[in-house]
């Protein structure tokens, strides 16, 4: 934006900035209730308030002058100390009220910023050296008061993880509704701010892990897995043994730590169920033999940490193990995930659900489907039959019957091809999965029928699982076509069953 341009937007910025109003994928249950602010302040009582106030004074320091910013110490390590042990002691009830109060009494000095903002706009007609140093000071005004105490924390041992941590409350606290406060929202966005410049990735690490890693490394491995959960010391012993491998971000300042991890299958074939991965297994001390590699499979990438939610981790890590497996295996050409569906079901129920109240039943299955349906659960045509499908849905039961696991296939391939391919929010994926793998520049390549019959799997998606397919030289265009102008890259396959779901239902 050019000077003459941002004047403009600043003047009328000025004539309206005091009736202006500040306007605003970790995925853990929330400790947080749905008590308003004050109801939380009752709580905790005007003592404690008076402590917590009295301690921000004392650990917060003012923001230095513009001129003297760069000469101004940081606070003193006992400081930062001080707020990171006081925080650590406070209850779920107390950490709401004292982020409050943190983010509400030392953010913006806005009355100051309002200021710089009418003095840059008269100064536009002025030299450009005079013009630059005023938005300089602009920019500086913005700037939290409570900006300065994080950076300092981030230099003692052991604040990254704290900061780290203390946002994974603030994101908890606002995604739970219980304070819709801008102050807050603001106080997320420069955490994020701070660790998306800590956590990036020429700061990041690559670290393989292997048995001979260390044992607490290993622990938390398995204890973080989130999409197949590893069951005892044999398993994990397996998924960074021969024809697998496991990788995972680490950082400096939180040493012992993966920030995310990704487990990797080294196939002969794309992978179509994930039993052949994480069930069968070659014997733990095989010899690899390279010429049956000739797919990498990404079957689970988890990240550990709740605070990082937002900071881009997962898409340079898969890069990042895709140049690792070139320079491990040349002749190595397909790269793919086996990837879960979570949501399916949920969204499936939902469907069906509106489907029934709005009399549209009948466009969701063929004719034959629905008979099918009403022979194996003896239900009659209409509403009742569509009542019997979703409980039908409701457990894996439907595997036992090898006449309905052969007519739900059809149905459920088509609908969840939709769900992926259809289904959307501000015009991009619904599933965040999907959305993942897609901002990564994947394809959307296959749906695998019954790939994951564990309960989890049949619970969250009815036992189907997805390829992303990673073709190297297309990434980048998939990638771009996808966030500026929402367009899914996906295979004939997907594209089919699109078109099916498309002319069942009329759209």
């Amino acid at each position: 934006m050019t000077s003459t341009h941002l004047g403009a937007s600043l003047c009328t910025f000025t004539k309206t900035w005091r009736h202006l109003r500040v306007l605003t994928p970790v995925q853990k249950i929330s400790v947080w209730n749905n008590r308003s602010v004050g109801a939380w302040s009752s709580a905790v009582g005007h003592d404690h308030r008076r402590n917590m106030e009295e301690m921000l004074r004392r650990t917060v320091v003012p923001l230095p002058t513009y001129e003297t910013r760069e000469k101004t110490p940081p606070p003193a390590d006992s400081c930062n100390m001080e707020f990171m042990n006081f925080y650590r002691n406070l209850g779920k009830d107390q950490k709401l009220l004292f982020l409050e109060i943190l983010s509400k009494d030392f953010g913006v000095d806005h009355r100051g910023a309002a200021d710089l903002a009418v003095k840059l706009v008269d100064t536009q007609h002025r030299d450009l050296a005079t013009v630059l140093q005023v938005e300089d000071r602009l920019r500086y005004s913005l700037t939290p008061t409570y900006r300065h105490l994080l950076g300092s924390i981030s230099r003692v041992d052991g604040g990254v993880k704290f900061l780290v941590d203390l946002r994974a409350d603030v994101l908890d606290i606002t995604s739970s509704k219980v304070t819709d406060s801008p102050h807050m929202r603001d106080l997320n966005s420069t955490l994020k701010s701070l660790l998306s410049e800590w956590f990036s990735v020429g700061l990041l690490q690559l670290e393989r892990i292997t048995w001979q890693s260390p044992c607490e490394l290993l622990q938390k491995i398995s204890q973080y897995e989130a999409v197949h959960p590893v069951r005892n010391w044999t398993d994990i012993k397996r998924r960074v043994g021969p024809y697998r491998r496991c990788y995972a971000f680490t950082h400096a300042s939180m040493p012992g730590e993966p920030l995310v991890v990704l487990h990797v299958a080294l196939t002969q074939h794309i992978s179509d169920n994930i039993q052949s991965i994480v069930r069968e297994f070659a014997t733990l001390d095989a010899v690899e033999d390279t010429q049956k590699i000739k797919s990498a499979v990404f079957y689970s990438i988890t990240s550990t940490q709740a605070g990082l939610h937002g900071v881009e981790l997962g898409n340079y890590l898969i890069k990042r193990v895709v140049r690792e497996l070139q320079s491990e295996f040349p002749h190595m050409a397909e790269f793919s995930s086996l990837s879960p569906v979570p949501g399916f079901t949920a969204w499936l129920q939902g469907f069906l659900s509106q489907h029934r109240k709005e009399g549209r039943a009948s466009e969701l299955l063929s004719e034959q489907e629905w008979r099918e349906v009403e022979e194996v659960t003896g239900a009659a045509p209409g509403p009742p039959a569509l009542d019997a499908l979703r409980a039908v849905l409701t457990s894996a039961d439907w595997l036992r019957s090898d006449r309905l696991t052969h007519t739900l296939k059809p149905v459920l391939l088509r609908l969840c091809a939709w769900y992926l391919y259809g289904e959307k929010r501000r015009g991009y994926a619904l599933n965040p999965v999907a959305n993942f793998h897609l901002h990564n520049g994947a394809t959307l390549w296959r749906l695998n029928w019954l790939a994951d019959i564990s309960p989890r799997g049949m619970a969250s998606s009815c036992g189907i699982m997805v390829n992303y397919r990673y073709y190297l030289q297309e990434t980048s265009t998939n990638s771009a076509s996808y966030l500026q102008n929402k367009v899914i890259t996906a295979s004939e396959q997907v594209l089919g069953l699109v078109s099916q779901f498309q002319k069942n239902s009329k759209l």
